[in-house]
């Protein structure tokens, strides 16, 4: 698991942007005939640590050195290094080598042909201090006619160039300065009452069900009051709650060290295809056909630590619930990360989605432990909670499909077209409509008299998938309730006037966009965007389309959507070394990368979508604004349209 979770800071890591703990000074001198001595010398902020080559890298990144090949040298043993300490390292819970405040690094050399000039050595090293950690790569050059060695982090003259037009000059830039970006909180809301109903799904199946009368039970029995019991129950929920709720706090450990890090993951082809697969893995112990499980250890630890009395008892009751319900709450959570994960809001998002998990787990056993007469009411256990189980695992399968076409869109391999993407929910709802009418059932199930529950489901489902048909075969937009799901509009295998949302013009090149409106006197709605952007999709075909909202787009705005998570690759001219003011060096070779770094760099900000109303000239026109309704916008743009009026013109960009 520590080395799993040491792979995973290392990616995550790479794109930190905080100031640098380590610095690095490199020297060489001559050490006999056609021997030299390279040295390599790390000066390390306080409190940090720079980890040894000898470094247990089950925990920390040891340091590395990667000498570029040539048949000019060759290396006489290996790197050695100064004194390090070894001590037990509280990050990774094991004893790791590292160096504090000073490093240093020696390589001899010999020299087979006197004529080179240069030697090139790569560094890759881990820092960490007490609450984050590092990962860097330095590259050096030796210069070896006797000058100093320089470092080949230094871009050439073109990149110098593509690095300074990423960078506007812009005006009225205290719209940006105010700190007030207009977002709509209604995906906090959607995202808390999603988590909220996942739970509710928990508490059906066969895991949970049953362990709601027998544990209130527990506590009110067993309490030597029965306001005891009621507390020791409400109690118990509570830390249901806290339980699923710390399970996201390592993921605002990961968006803390760099915001662009959980987007750069939602929008990974690769993440997205093992999402998929994971996905319709879930699905299929949903259909019992294995279970999934924790090491069977957990359990038994926790509830043997559940014997202990008192509050910490009943903390690890509630933990074991967690543990041993992992086979029917796993996949569940498990959508609820990746949905978390792969929207705008990312770690915010999944807190507030696992706050309304916990809750409605936790919710009745702190309720009927206030009314124990109401247990009476509930159901009992049956075959209905295997029922519960099955349907759950046609949603994973739906869900799947939504990860696929994000790796699909991004990668743009036109494998899942919208039309082929409704195709096959409309064969998921009915074959699980059948399922519902009795028509099959899984092997693991008994024959049991269908229910009239599952009667009315199966009508609701066949006239879901009618209502999926209906909006497959007409050119209208009828499937505006699931926007952000499939496939946008204009990803179509029906030939389309244009590649833009709604068939607006619009403008995929912030230069060429630029020169557009500049030609027609026209502001800018700057839009940035992803193919895998849920509310982006969810902005545009409910409240871009809004008849009070379209004709501004069309007729008062040059639009510039730029796609951030665009894999497209940049022509190897186009591609150059984005220089940080820090001097960390960015390759720049997709397309969503330059967009990328365009916004974040211009605009403080890497989430999306994002919109930014402009002139030609750079003058901002309002307050930036992201995810919100169709009044708020509108009224948004009205105002930029107003503020143009009253701003002067003034020297155009310049590319």
């Amino acid at each position: 698991m520590k080395k799993w979770l040491g792979l995973f800071l290392w990616g995550v890591l790479l794109n930190a942007q905080i100031d640098e703990p380590v610095e690095w000074q490199t020297t060489w001198e001559p050490t006999d005939t056609n021997l030299i001595t390279l040295t390599f010398e790390a000066r390390i902020a306080p409190n940090w640590h720079l980890y040894s080559q000898l470094s247990d890298p089950e925990g920390a990144i040891p340091t590395e050195f990667i000498f570029k090949e040539n048949k000019s040298y060759k290396r006489l043993g290996l790197v050695e290094e100064s004194s390090s300490i070894v001590a037990y390292d509280q990050v990774f819970e094991m004893d790791l080598t590292y160096f504090n405040n000073r490093a240093v690094f020696t390589q001899q050399i010999e020299l087979l042909d006197p004529n080179l000039k240069t030697l090139e050595v790569e560094v890759n090293y881990q820092a960490c201090d007490d609450e984050l950690c590092i990962f860097r790569t330095e590259n050096f050059s030796f210069v070896l006619d006797g000058s100093t060695p320089l470092p080949t982090q230094q871009i050439d003259a073109d990149s110098k160039r593509r690095s300074a037009a990423l960078q506007l000059k812009l005006s009225g830039t205290e719209y940006l300065e105010s700190n007030k970006v207009k977002e709509g909180t209604n995906s906090y809301f959607n995202i808390f009452i999603l988590g909220f109903f996942g739970g509710l799904l928990a508490l059906l199946t066969p895991c949970v069900f049953p362990m709601i009368p027998l544990t209130v039970s527990f506590f009110l029995k067993q309490a030597t009051s029965s306001a005891r019991g009621v507390v020791n129950a409400l109690t118990y929920a509570f830390f249901i709650v806290l339980i699923y709720g710390l399970l996201s706090l390592p993921f605002h450990f990961i968006d803390s060290l760099n915001p662009e890090i959980l987007n750069t993951l939602a929008t990974n082809v690769f993440l997205n295809l093992l999402f998929f697969v994971v996905f319709v893995f879930f699905a299929f112990s949903f259909f019992g056909f294995y279970e999934l499980t924790l090491p069977t250890r957990w359990g038994n630890k926790t509830d043997q630590a559940s014997a202990v009395n008192g509050i910490l008892g009943i903390f690890f009751m509630a933990l074991t619930l967690a543990i041993v319900s992992f086979s029917c709450t796993g996949p569940i959570l498990g959508s609820l990360l990746a949905g978390s994960l792969t929207a705008e809001g990312g770690a915010t998002q999944l807190s507030i989605g696992m706050l309304g998990f916990g809750i409605a787990l936790g919710l009745p056993f702190g309720v009927f432990a206030l009314f124990p007469n109401t247990l009476k009411a509930l159901p009992k256990s049956g075959s209905w909670m295997t029922t519960v189980k099955v349907v759950l695992g046609f949603l994973e399968l739906a869900l799947a499909l939504k990860f696929l076409s994000n790796a699909d869109l991004v990668a743009h391999w036109g494998l899942l077209k919208r039309e082929t993407f409704i195709a096959i929910w409309i064969l998921i709802s009915l074959v699980l409509t059948l399922y519902l009418f009795g028509l099959f059932r899984f092997k693991h199930e008994m024959k049991t008299p269908i229910h009239k529950l599952r009667i009315v489901l199966g009508i609701g489902m066949l006239l879901f998938s009618s209502f999926l048909i209906r909006g497959l075969f007409t050119k209208e937009n009828t499937l505006k309730i699931l926007s952000g799901f499939p496939p946008p509009e204009f990803y179509s295998l029906r030939a389309q006037d244009s590649d833009c949302p709604l068939g607006l013009e619009c403008y995929k090149d912030f230069e060429t966009g630029v020169a557009v409106a500049r030609s027609k006197g026209k502001p800018i709605l700057l839009d940035f965007t992803g193919w895998a952007c849920v509310n982006c999709r969810k902005m545009e075909e409910n409240v871009w389309s809004a008849p009070e909202v379209y004709p501004l787009l069309r007729d008062e705005f040059i639009i510039i959507s730029l796609y951030v998570d665009d894999r497209k690759a940049l022509d190897d001219a186009d591609q150059f070394d984005f220089q940080y003011p820090d001097g960390r060096i960015k390759k720049i070779n997709t397309v969503g990368k330059k967009w990328a770094t365009f916004q974040s760099i211009n605009f403080n900000t890497a989430s999306q979508p994002f919109y930014i109303q402009m002139t030609p000239d750079g003058t901002l026109l309002n307050t930036p604004i992201q995810y919100t309704d169709v009044e708020t916008f509108r009224y948004w743009l009205e105002t930029g349209l107003e503020n143009r009026n009253l701003t002067p013109k003034a020297k155009y960009f310049k590319f």
